[in-house]
């Protein structure tokens, strides 16, 4: 990662086509744009990589998310439990809709611990949202199993692992719906985008909708759609889906890249003794846009990352991070919204500002994260493994 390392002459004739045509909104101007359609290009091709019967395209992940739970019936009291760690768009989405967030700890997979989510289901329950971090998956059978057992919808936030797969099966295509994200340090980037997947054509029909205004885009033209539902503008345009398109082409060249790399970086970090690795469910279906490894204490963990990035190793230290890890949320847990929360969510928002997470701080305090980028030539590579080899045995 990020997709945007190989921009090239794919991308370029995608977009071109579509300012040849002088269109670029996604409906509508049939005579005008010359055939073109990339954003339902995108969206068919989407299906048939993942497997999935539906798939709908977003300005973004943020709105892909939220469109999907507007179409999952979230809303007003609904409880819906997410990790600790993650992106802030996760909950962001959450409150959007006016849904109320719980969050719980993770594990050593650094996504939901399901033990953790069952101690977290209460009557007012309706989703469990696993984050896929990192390229990496959640433990899909325990979840689903919950969410069976519970009669909950199991939302997959897929944005930061879209190739990945658990047990031969696409991430995003498990649950009731999967998201994803495309902006530009994604593994494939439209600039900006998002998607969403499901195996529901209800949930389809209700997110085609919601992501342009409620049109039911069943007119011959916009002014003869009706409007079965409220909606927003959280459409893409056919200058991103292009790039997108492009980009999917390439999505198995960039993960052979990476899971090559990794496995480098990996393999020279295991001699080490006091080195341990995040937990995978499922191995194969990594993305490896990331490595994550463990150190035996939060001081150790703080020397080994100050020493990559002297050495010029970029590295995320999350128990630091204002946008992925709550510890540093001050916003979400003081409930700082330029809009008022309705009642109930403010209410249930008050436990976050004192509730703390010892069993997600003991793990994200000892880890480290690095992102395997795709452009490095193989003696970078070399030179990058040796150096955080150093690095991380300078810290212990």
């Amino acid at each position: 990662m990020p997709g945007f390392e190989f921009f090239g002459a794919e991308e370029r004739k995608e977009v071109n086509e579509v300012l040849e045509s002088g269109i670029l909104m996604r409906y509508g101007f049939d005579a005008q744009r010359n055939g073109h359609w990339k954003a339902k290009e995108l969206e068919l091709a989407l299906c048939e990589k993942l497997n999935a019967p539906y798939a709908q395209l977003t300005s973004s992940g943020t709105s892909a998310l939220t469109t999907a739970m507007a179409a999952l019936g979230l809303g007003a009291g609904d409880e819906i439990i997410m990790p600790t760690f993650t992106f802030v768009a996760s909950f962001e989405s959450v409150l959007s809709v006016g849904a109320i967030p719980v969050l719980v700890d993770i594990d050593d997979t650094l996504t939901l611990s399901p033990a953790a989510v069952e101690a977290a289901i209460t009557p007012k329950t309706k989703a469990v949202m696993p984050v896929h971090m990192c390229g990496s998956m959640a433990d899909l059978d325990a979840l689903k199993t919950i969410c069976d057992k519970h009669n909950l919808i199991l939302l997959e936030d897929a944005c930061q692992s879209f190739g990945g797969t658990y047990k031969g099966k696409a991430l995003g295509t498990i649950g009731d719906a999967g998201t994803f994200s495309f902006d530009f340090v994604k593994t494939i980037t439209c600039g900006e985008g998002g998607g969403i997947v499901t195996n529901s054509k209800d949930v389809y029909t209700k997110c085609d909708a919601y992501q342009d205004h409620g049109h039911d885009h069943l007119g011959i033209d916009r002014g003869a759609d009706l409007h079965p539902y409220l909606g927003y503008n959280y459409r893409i345009s056919e200058l991103h889906a292009a790039v997108g398109l492009a980009q999917l082409r390439k999505l198995d060249t960039f993960l052979e890249i990476q899971r090559k790399t990794k496995k480098i970086f990996k393999d020279a970090l295991s001699a080490i003794p006091e080195v341990s690795f995040r937990r995978l469910p499922d191995e194969s279906g990594d993305t490896a846009t990331f490595l994550g490894f463990f150190l035996p204490d939060e001081d150790t963990t703080r020397k080994a990352a100050a020493n990559l990035k002297a050495a010029g190793i970029v590295n995320f230290y999350y128990y630091d991070n204002n946008w992925h890890y709550i510890r540093n949320w001050q916003h979400f847990k003081q409930s700082q919204s330029l809009s008022r929360f309705g009642s109930e969510l403010q209410a249930a928002m008050k436990v976050y500002e004192t509730k703390e997470f010892p069993v997600s701080d003991a793990l994200i305090s000892r880890c480290i994260c690095t992102p395997i980028n795709l452009g490095w030539s193989e003696p970078e590579i070399v030179e990058r493994t040796e150096k955080m080899v150093a690095a991380v045995r300078a810290a212990i």
